[in-house]
């Protein structure tokens, strides 16, 4: 990073900058190809990539399952390397361009963004989301997930593991930001067992996949650097939303590239994850 660097007048698209997740991006909206999108057999179609925030919906998916609910799925994969994401069929679902992105066909409604598919599949069918004030407090950590992650992936993640080189600056600036948040959820943590209070629910599904597998090493290769072990509280959280079988069922989905994990490409029947 230069010292030197002065921003131009005007910004300009460098389609060669960016590192290795440059492709993925662009300064615009909207599709870039024609392309349907396919149609399986179950009500929900979910639109997808295993990132953590693809991991969230997979996750309730199968939990929902687990619990008795008629929540069957087929689960298609967006390459976003490929730029499955800017297809005029995945745009039509969701116009900003990023997965997750779920059809429910019940209805033919269209459902973005990975917290309102949560919030949308707990109302549905009356789980993991409870009443009252138990209601409130899970929402009010679900938004917290949701306004932080992005300084975790895109801030921290990004400078740390996928900008073309270090930077010490943005490096300093969002590991700070991640540590805090870290303390933030290792207080909350402290007095409850769950996010919400009351119980499991859609908050704890929703942090999980960003800071549950970054505390147990699954992120960034950062757990040494962001010292992960400080955070007791969190790690014991983790390791308990961790070890539920719909849990482990749910990060197989949509990660083709997680053989290890037992990832697949796509889920349309339960035994595909057995």
């Amino acid at each position: 990073m230069a010292e030197d660097y002065t921003p131009p007048k005007v910004w300009t698209w460098d389609r060669e900058s960016g590192g290795k997740w440059a492709t993925t991006n662009r300064p615009v909206a909207g599709a870039t190809h024609d392309a349907e999108l396919p149609l399986g057999e179950h009500r929900f179609q979910l639109h997808s990539l295993g990132t953590p925030n693809g991991q969230k919906v997979t996750i309730l998916l199968e939990e929902l399952l687990a619990a008795g609910f008629d929540a069957e799925y087929d689960a298609w994969l967006i390459d976003i390397s490929k730029g499955d994401q800017f297809g005029s069929g995945f745009t039509a679902i969701n116009p900003n361009g990023k997965i997750p992105a779920l059809l429910d066909r019940k209805d033919g409604r269209r459902v973005f963004e990975s917290g309102a598919i949560l919030l949308y599949l707990a109302e549905e069918f009356g789980a993991f989301l409870g009443r009252g004030a138990d209601r409130t407090e899970e929402l009010n950590w679900l938004f917290w997930l949701q306004g932080s992650a992005p300084y975790l992936g895109g801030g921290f993640g990004h400078f740390y593991a996928y900008a073309p080189f270090p930077q010490e600056y943005p490096i300093d600036r969002f590991a700070m930001e991640t540590k805090r948040q870290l303390d933030v959820l290792d207080r909350r943590l402290a007095e409850v067992e769950w996010l919400g209070g009351a119980g499991y629910s859609i908050a704890d599904v929703a942090t999980f996949p960003w800071y549950g597998n970054l505390v147990l090493g699954r992120a960034y290769d950062a757990a040494e650097f962001l010292s992960v072990g400080e955070y007791g509280n969190v790690m014991r959280w983790a390791k308990a939303i961790d070890a539920r079988p719909a849990v482990l069922r749910g990060r197989k989905v949509n990660r083709p590239t997680a053989p290890e994990e037992g990832g697949v490409a796509e889920r349309h029947s339960a035994g595909d994850l057995d």
